[in-house]
């Protein structure tokens, strides 16, 4: 009687996330409304921001909250799983612009993402993520910068939102007041990106 012997089948090799797409002001940049621009690939916002986070931990100290807008977020999760670590998410409205992220790191400071819908064609993505990340660029919120891209370029993006203005943190139902301000930031040692005025890389472009 001869055995029949059976190989066990080889592990699929896991296949990495794509990189989060990002344009970053750096060091010495004037602060202005927003600090950057992220273009998300989804509305799938559980799985849009392991790897945001995981792009900006190393840059910005450990995020531990993210507060969006839910206009255009079908799902919103409590909180995600981030190497270890959790960062707690909450939402509110009207108060924060739809189309901004607010992040937060403890001890560290607060920072302002631009929001390109992810249905953005590549040629506005990269205009707006070169206006949010811009030494130079207008103080403008995330929705007028968005507006004002479609108006000279007759692109829409998405719809306005009804009322862009910032407002308290509100999380799980409850607020409390955050402070604005941003610290010094460690700048990545070695990157490439735009020179602004201070002669330091003023922008930084992850993803693309």
């Amino acid at each position: 009687m001869s055995a029949t012997l059976l190989l066990p089948l080889p592990h699929p090799e896991p296949v990495a996330a794509p990189a989060a797409r990002l344009a970053l002001k750096t060091d010495g940049v004037s602060r202005g409304l927003l600090d950057g621009a992220w273009w998300p690939r989804s509305r799938d916002l559980p799985s849009e921001l392991p790897a945001l986070t995981d792009v900006l931990d190393p840059l910005w100290g450990r995020i531990t909250r993210i507060a969006v807008n839910p206009k255009y977020w079908p799902v919103i999760p409590r909180k995600v799983s981030v190497n270890g670590h959790v960062v707690k998410v909450g939402w509110f409205t009207p108060q924060i612009d739809p189309h901004k992220l607010l992040l937060l790191s403890y001890g560290t400071g607060r920072w302002d993402l631009l929001i390109i819908p992810p249905e953005t064609g590549a040629e506005s993505a990269a205009r707006l993520m070169a206006a949010a990340s811009d030494y130079d660029g207008p103080p403008l919120t995330a929705s007028a910068l968005i507006a004002a891209d479609e108006a000279r370029h007759g692109v829409r993006a998405a719809d306005e939102p009804e009322n862009p203005d910032d407002g308290a943190w509100e999380y799980e139902g409850g607020a409390s007041a955050m402070s604005a301000t941003v610290p010094e930031q460690p700048g990545p040692s070695s990157r490439t990106g735009r020179t602004g005025r201070t002669g330091q890389v003023s922008r930084l472009i992850v993803g693309m």
